[in-house]
């Protein structure tokens, strides 16, 4: 594997976990130092219950998960700017807000990654949680966002 597709990897699997991070935190109220020592030392490279978990870029989870909560309100109130008149952030399930604020969260601290690639690999996160129409909504949802961040 060159060590692009390696890193490529690394990421996404980051991705994924700091989604499954952030829904920990909403569900559990669960302390961000907390929940990066538990997925360092018990998720990020493991085999759970015959479930292996890619190794992922630790560092770049780390900016993730605790960039996403330390900027929580600004990423929560951007996304209610986006959501559909009528509809609130508390409207949407947790795996959805999960996905959408990691999502908005690099795209609004990371411009050293591409908008395109940001929404694609929400997309597929998305797509491990759902079907075809939320991920239609996430796609709409981190491309507003990326028009009003990235311009």
């Amino acid at each position: 594997m060159s060590r692009t597709a390696a890193r490529s990897r690394a990421r996404a699997a980051a991705r994924l976990a700091a989604v499954q991070a952030l829904y920990q935190h909403e569900m559990e109220g669960t302390a961000i130092t907390v929940l990066l020592h538990e997925f360092h030392h018990h998720r990020l490279g493991a085999t759970i219950d015959d479930d292996e978990f890619a190794d992922a870029d630790v560092p770049f989870f780390d900016d993730l998960v605790g960039g996403a909560a330390a900027r929580g309100e600004e990423i929560d109130r951007r996304i209610a700017d986006k959501l559909a008149r009528g509809w609130t952030l508390d409207r949407l399930d947790k795996s959805m807000k999960a996905i959408l604020r990691a999502g908005a969260y690099e795209l609004i601290a990371r411009p050293d990654v591409p908008a395109k690639t940001v929404i694609s690999e929400y997309l597929d996160v998305a797509d491990a949680f759902y079907d075809k129409p939320e991920k239609g909504f996430v796609n709409g949802l981190l491309d507003a966002l990326a028009r009003d961040v990235r311009a």
